[in-house]
């Protein structure tokens, strides 16, 4: 029997691995200089770590350190792209993106909306992925950017990212990729995808809370962005304040440990993730799989359950810690937008719960969450049929 509660939501949240938190800790201590301050050796100290971090997050991304920017996490790092693309561009244009994007695109987009901007929601398929030539057949002379994600955090599909980022590169638009649960599960190259910038966060790859990046590409062809933090000038004017060095530290750790071990770490996850699967269909009918079969990240799982109430599915879970859509909307009652856009009924949204495989899962706890989900939904079930 494993420890309870078994942990199974890293994609809301990852602990941070042991060999992140060590990297970071001298940074609080006596490593404690400002990173922008170039006149004594605190500084310079800091300053360099700053940029071991950068490198290492850069490779990660099989690209060149010039091309990160430090922001606060994923969010900050998606409002950056989206508002800074926009508003650089003038007072009016056109952006796309789908129905399936996380709410850090969304919400960025409404506000937009609201200051005048248009915007162009497409639908996505029955697996959450968008279709190429939806957004080839959306794009506009005024269009100024693509947003598309390339990992759905809820169901785990991945998009054609590649064929959209040369669609994108074809008309001269700029193209934005939220990559924040595909780094450190998948290969993620950034130029190979077409990707002009693209998100990512530390927290989803075994690192500290609030820090987070912002790629941009940098092959000469400079990519007009306008501020939305001013005062000081930090990260070449993009995103000014002082840097969290420990946090940076342990965000380039992260990586760098993500990058050695991510063939191997990725299969043993997906292993687990196929005896989950195939152990819960063994003991529970009704069971339906949400996002592609294969075209999918190896640690997810998105399962509804027939005959369910979802809520009291949830609470019944104790010992297992799951999720029923993104953490970052799990002030909303509703259900999940992304279920919504696939076309589940409200009865499956609601009854389905996203299980996040993830480094330090073991087999054992995926034989007690099989057993334990399965006696919930068939107690729940007999206690509907009995109510009937």
């Amino acid at each position: 029997m494993p420890q309870l509660p078994v942990y199974m939501d890293n994609h809301a949240t990852t602990p941070v691995d042991p060999r992140v938190v060590e990297a970071m800790l001298p940074w609080f201590t006596e490593k404690f200089g400002n990173a922008a301050s170039v006149n004594h050796a605190f500084g310079w100290e800091a300053a360099d770590a700053v940029q071991q971090a950068r490198d290492q997050v850069a490779r990660l991304l099989g690209s060149q350190p010039e091309s990160v920017v430090f922001t606060s996490g994923a969010t900050e790092a998606n409002n950056l792209a989206l508002k800074g693309v926009m508003q650089a561009a003038g007072p009016t244009g056109h952006l796309l993106t789908n129905a399936a994007e996380h709410r850090a695109v969304l919400d960025p987009v409404k506000k937009l909306e609201r200051r005048g901007y248009e915007a162009t929601i497409l639908p996505v398929d029955s697996d959450a992925r968008v279709d190429p030539a939806a957004v080839a057949s959306a794009l506009r002379p005024d269009t100024r950017l693509v947003s598309v994600m390339l990992a759905n955090n809820e169901v785990g599909s991945l998009n054609l990212i590649a064929e959209i980022g040369r669609l994108c590169r074809e008309n001269q638009v700029l193209f934005l990729v939220d990559a924040v649960q595909a780094i450190g599960r998948i290969p993620v190259d950034a130029a190979e995808l077409g990707a002009d910038l693209l998100s990512l966060t530390a927290h989803k790859v075994y690192g500290p809370k609030g820090v987070g990046a912002l790629w941009i590409r940098r092959d000469g062809n400079h990519i007009p962005i306008e501020s939305q933090i001013d005062g000081g000038g930090h990260e070449r004017r993009l995103r000014s304040g002082t840097l969290a060095v420990p946090s940076i530290v342990g965000f380039g750790a992260a990586c760098e440990i993500a990058g050695d071990s991510l063939a191997e770490e990725s299969r043993r996850i997906g292993d687990l993730r196929d005896r989950l699967w195939d152990g819960l269909c063994g003991k529970c009918d009704g069971l339906h799989l949400n996002g592609h079969t294969q075209q999918r990240l190896p640690g997810n799982l998105n399962v509804s359950f027939e005959g369910v109430d979802g809520d009291a599915l949830m609470m019944g879970l104790k010992d297992l810690a799951v999720s029923s859509g993104s953490a970052c909307t799990a002030a909303d009652p509703e259900p999940s937008h992304v279920l919504r856009a696939m076309g589940r009924s409200d009865p499956l949204t609601r009854a389905s719960l996203r299980f996040g495989l993830g480094r330090f899962n073991t087999a054992d706890e995926v034989e007690f969450a099989i057993s334990y989900v399965a006696d919930v939904v068939m107690r729940l079930r007999q206690d509907a049929n009995a109510g009937a």
